[in-house]
Formats: C-alpha cells, structure tokens, sequence
C-alpha cells in the first residue's frame, strides 16, 4: 500500500507520514500543491491523503485531476475548515471521504482503508461549525492570505475597514 500524503504543514505531514508508516504503508509527502500531480505520477499511490488548505492554493482543485490520473485510488480530504458545503463538494469532485481537523490516527486509517465503520452514509457525521464561528475563521483565512493587511481583506469581504477590526478584536466563539 502507498499512500501519498498531500499536507503543507510539514511537521504534521512527517507526523501523518511516521503513523502510517507502523501500519504497514509506503509514504510520500508532499508539501506544496503544484509538486502534488507530478508526485503522483511519479509515486503512483493507492491512496491520497490531501489536506484542503495548501497554503494559498486549494486541495478541491487537485481532486479532480488526481481521479482522473488514478482512477482506482482511494482518496481522503482532511481539513480545518470543515463544512457541509465543501464536503459535498469533495465528494462530488471525486474524493471517497472528507474528514475533519481534528482527526486521529484510527479514523483516518478507517476512511483510507474503507473499513466498515466509516464507509456507509448513515454513519456519517458532520462537525458543524456555529455561523459566526465559520465567519470568524473565514476572516482570518483572507486576512492570512493578504498578509495582515486590514484595509485589503475588508475590501475583499465587502465590508467596511471598522467593522472588520471589530470583528478581529473578539475571541473565537465555540465551534
């Protein structure tokens, strides 16, 4: 079994990549999502393990183009930013599962090798975020990706400057 670990946190990856290891797979990792296809041609996995947030690139946008490349592979998105929306997304673009952060060993392995526990759709559970919850996350992801400036991600989020600093100023609220 060889399983190609797409994650752009590299602790984590080299994390992921050590487990699977002690269970029997062969790993690559990769940390960057343009290296992501020519890995897996070179690689050629039975199994893909991409994380959704690389950097400032997408993982939804690899899902597709890895299918087609390994039609027979068994892919898992694992993500931070968990929604209803994006896992029907993955999984209309191609992935077998969607799993969110945090997930351990065990449930990852359990969507990655299709065992019984977690592959029937009556046994899914989705992890739903509070609206403000998702909306305070999804300021600070395109806060991050215009690198702090305040003024340039209030205009990308269509509000107005004030109002967004009011909104850095709070605490996360719960999940």
């Amino acid at each position: 079994m060889k399983l190609l670990i797409i994650e752009d946190d590299q602790a984590f990856g080299q994390t992921l990549s050590r487990r699977f290891i002690q269970q029997g797979f062969e790993c690559s990792l990769v940390t960057q999502a343009q290296d992501a296809l020519g890995r897996c041609d070179e690689f050629k996995p039975s199994h893909i393990l991409l994380d959704m947030k690389l950097a400032s690139a997408n993982g939804l946008h690899l899902i597709k183009p890895m299918r087609e490349a390994l039609p027979s592979v068994k892919m898992v998105l694992l993500t931070g930013y968990a929604s209803i929306a994006t896992a029907v997304e993955a999984m209309r673009l191609g992935a077998d599962d969607y799993l969110a952060k945090p997930a351990d060993t065990q449930m990852i392995s359990k969507a990655l090798l299709g065992t019984s526990d977690n592959n029937t759709s009556k046994d899914i559970v989705v992890d739903t975020m509070s609206p403000e919850r998702v909306e305070w996350e999804h300021i600070h992801q395109v806060l991050g990706t215009n690198d702090g400036n305040v003024s340039a991600t209030a205009r990308q989020l269509g509000m107005h400057r004030r109002t967004l600093q009011r909104k850095l100023q709070k605490k996360p609220v719960a999940r």
